[in-house]
């Protein structure tokens, strides 16, 4: 059979497209008639309900068979006078009464008004649906008395508008009586005063708080030290304890976790930089030992870099002197949690330099060496000498000499003299030397492929392949770094510290900066390009002529002075006169109390003007410096004399001809000038160096060995030789061993052995013979004179 074709034609899309704008605004109009008639019912019918129930519940009905009973006095006059103008009963017919009995007992009568006319049966087919709905709506309890709606405005929405209830809390005078009654026991509870500790107590018990707090973090470091790959969530565990709340124990313990982290973070942290995965990575299918070491260091870094900002946070907390809402810590406890945050900074500055986020740490660190805290200035101070001192690549110093002279520009040049002192600590000469070992041990250059081609055989080269790729992988496992790359970081780092230097030589030449820009080119001055050398004597001879400069920083300036010319200087026809002279002059302006600072850099500046220079040293400059040297070591402490008597045996070995100094006869014409300030014309040839005789004599045992040791004229055997101990050691090496600054006597001062003295000594055997016979004399005189009368002198005073 064939199937029956469907004859209804399906409406074209014009004809859809007319029709049916039309028949949606019709439905909307007749689902919100619809929607707003059933709501306005709704609301009819509510209303209703709740004024029968409360009717119902509130008054209690009268029976109709006793309306002369009298009724409460809360009633209201209207339904009294209702009562009296209704018709008795004994007028009504008995089926009216039964009716009126009936309709008593139902809410249809109650609800009813009674005023009007309307039969009770009337419309009662038209509201049975409305009482179907009132027996399907839920009966609540008198307990909770149902909540009258309160209509807020309609939100219109594509489906039409949507009519908003919202329910008015209904207050219950009995509710409200009842919870004020159970409110009450609660407020006594309350008011109840809670029981005081005592100073004791109060301490047992934070003592207690504080031991399980630690038992906690050992706990939790212990166990991320032993499997931190499976526990590295503990680590988030440990860092949330920074924001302990309990005011008790709260700086205590973040300063305990502080630390923690900072060491576990050093034990746990691999030997390379973590980078983050590409989304390529990310999507390819990887073993369960790969994925789970990626998780790791995906969680160690991220904690890592929320310690570090947890660090940065306390520290910038302390500088604005901002206390938190908590108010957990106080103000004072600030400084104690920020010096050890700048601790836990310094130490994972020197700890983790290849890590990530060392360049953050750098920035943070930077600021705080120019703190106004001298205690913190110094901790940041000595970490990144540290960090100089260990970098053996110098990609970490690159960094920190970068952001150091940034900051130096751009505080104007004042900033701590120790800022610039932490360049000294940077390990250029060393890799200077290193160039040297380098070149004689040259490295195995790899066969290019003509070459293995031309000597080995096929299998031979196949070996050679797999050598070579293996001596690579061995060279990236010791993180072997090419020389060149060395040099230019080197290079790089220097070419910013020349820049900082000159830079305070032009712009701030009275700036306390000074002194360790001119120490600072005194050590890396034969690192300087040649080019450079007049300007910068120039410059050096202009600080020292201007006349503001202190002894010392005009030490440095002929300490830098000397240390260019002796470099790559010596193909300069430069003469240092200028310089000789002001050493000479200023030799008499050191301090020789306890600040004999200034003894060391002479030191260095007589080993590199006189020694190293020997050739260019005319006799008559060598005989003057001698001489002033010895004059100089009567007046310094110990150790300064014993630097100097040193540096004079050392310049007598290189000028042999100075020992005519011993001699009392005069060389030459003219007479020694002492108070001259010229070495080449002060005749120091015609005098003698005396001062070594009141040397001798010197407190001190090895000064007074050096003294006796130049007297006879510095030999090196025989009973007046120096001991090896002392002989080999530089005047510096010297001045330092010998120093009294840590309160110490070298050598230590032997302890007397007092012996028990059988007879004590009298006052009288102190004295000399002659001076006891002359007491002894005048005591057995016997007195001749005559004795004296007063009376004489009573009457001539009454007389006048």
């Amino acid at each position: 059979m064939k199937a029956r074709r469907n004859k209804k034609q399906v409406p074209s899309f014009r004809k859809l497209l007319k029709t049916s704008k039309v028949k949606l605004e019709n439905k909307l109009k007749n689902k919100q008639f619809k929607q707003q008639s059933t709501l306005k019912k709704y609301r009819k019918e509510q209303r209703k309900l709740r004024q029968a129930v409360k009717d119902a519940v509130s008054k209690k009905p009268i029976p109709l068979e006793d309306p002369k009973k009298k009724r409460p006095g809360k009633r209201i006059e209207r339904e009294e006078e209702e009562e009296e103008e209704a018709l008795p009963l004994d007028m009504m017919d008995e089926d009216d009464l039964q009716l009126m009995k009936d309709l008593g007992q139902r809410a249809s009568f109650l609800t009813r008004d009674l005023s009007s006319s309307e039969p009770v049966h009337a419309r009662k087919q038209k509201h049975e649906r409305v009482i179907d709905k009132y027996e399907k709506i839920p009966r609540t309890l008198q307990t909770a008395p149902e909540k009258e709606l309160i209509h807020l405005l309609p939100i219109k929405d594509k489906s039409g508008i949507i009519p908003r209830t919202r329910e008015k809390p209904v207050i219950d005078s009995n509710q409200d009586e009842e919870d004020q009654e159970e409110m009450e026991p609660e407020e006594e509870i309350i008011e109840e005063p809670i029981k005081e500790l005592t100073l004791e107590e109060h301490l047992i018990e934070r003592k207690k708080k504080l031991q399980e707090k630690k038992m906690r973090i050992a706990a939790l470091a212990s166990a991320i030290l032993s499997d931190p790959e499976s526990n590295i969530k503990k680590l988030k565990e440990l860092r949330s304890m920074l924001m302990e709340q309990d005011p008790d124990v709260a700086v205590t313990v973040r300063k305990l976790v502080i630390v923690s982290l900072m060491e576990l973070f050093k034990d746990i942290t691999p030997s390379y930089k973590i980078r983050p995965l590409t989304e390529a990575e990310k999507s390819t299918k990887i073993r369960k030992e790969t994925q789970k070491l990626r998780e790791f260091e995906e969680g160690l870094v991220s904690q890592y870099k929320f310690y570090l900002e947890n660090l940065e946070q306390i520290v910038k907390d302390w500088k604005q002197r901002k206390l938190k809402k908590s108010n957990v810590v106080s103000l004072k406890a600030y400084k104690g949690l920020a010096e050890v945050a700048v601790k836990s900074l310094c130490e994972l500055l020197v700890a983790l330099p290849h890590f990530n986020f060392h360049n953050n740490i750098i920035v943070l660190i930077v600021p705080l060496m120019n703190d106004m805290s001298k205690l913190i200035s110094e901790m940041c101070c000595e970490a990144v000498k540290k960090l100089f001192k260990q970098d053996k690549l110098g990609q970490a110093s690159l960094g920190v000499i970068k952001v150091i002279s940034g900051f130096v520009k751009g505080r104007n040049y004042e900033v701590r003299p120790e800022m610039l002192k932490t360049f000294l600590c940077l390990r250029i000469k060393e890799v200077e030397v290193k160039k040297d070992t380098e070149d004689i041990n040259k490295q195995k250059k790899f066969m290019t492929f003509k070459e293995k081609r031309k000597t080995l055989s096929r299998m031979q080269r196949k070996w050679k392949k797999a050598e070579e790729k293996l001596e690579r992988e061995l060279r990236e496992a010791e993180a072997s770094e090419s020389t060149e790359k060395k040099l230019k970081l080197h290079t790089e780092t220097l070419n910013i510290v020349f820049v900082t230097y000159f830079r305070i030589l032009k712009k701030a030449q009275r700036s306390p900066l000074l002194p360790a820009v001119l120490e600072g080119l005194a050590k890396f001055a034969h690192l300087i390009n040649v080019e450079f050398f007049d300007d910068l004597l120039v410059v050096l001879h202009s600080l020292i002529e201007s006349g503001d400069l202190s002894y010392q920083e005009s030490l440095h300036c002929v300490q830098t002075a000397f240390h260019v010319l002796s470099g790559q200087g010596d193909v300069l026809n430069i003469d240092p006169m200028k310089f000789y002279t002001h050493l000479y002059k200023t030799l008499f302006k050191l301090h020789a109390g306890a600040t004999n600072e200034g003894v060391e850099i002479v030191l260095q500046c007589l080993d590199v003007m006189l020694t190293k220079r020997r050739k260019q040293v005319s006799q008559q400059r060598a005989l003057a410096f001698i001489k002033r040297l010895c004059t100089l070591a009567l007046h310094v402490l110990p150790n300064s004399s014993i630097g100097i008597l040193a540096t004079n045996r050392i310049l007598m070995h290189t000028f042999p001809k100075t020992d005519l100094l011993f001699d009392n006869e005069s060389q030459g014409s003219g007479v020694f000038l002492p108070e001259l300030d010229e070495p080449e014309y002060c005749n120091a040839q015609n005098t003698a160096l005396w001062e070594l005789h009141a040397l001798r004599r010197h407190y001190h045992p090895i000064v007074q060995r050096f003294a006796a040791h130049l007297i006879a004229g510095a030999p090196s055997e025989g009973s007046e030789a120096l001991k090896p101990e002392l002989s080999r050691r530089s005047p510096a090496e010297l001045f330092e061993a010998y120093s009294m600054a840590a309160m110490t006597f070298n050598p230590p001062v032997e302890s007397s052995n007092s012996k028990r003295k059988d007879k004590v000594l009298q006052g009288d055997s102190f004295l000399s013979e002659e001076i006891s016979q002359l007491i002894k004399r005048h005591c057995s005189e016997v007195a001749t004179q005559s004795p004296l009368d007063f009376t004489k002198y009573l009457e001539t005073s009454v007389r006048l």
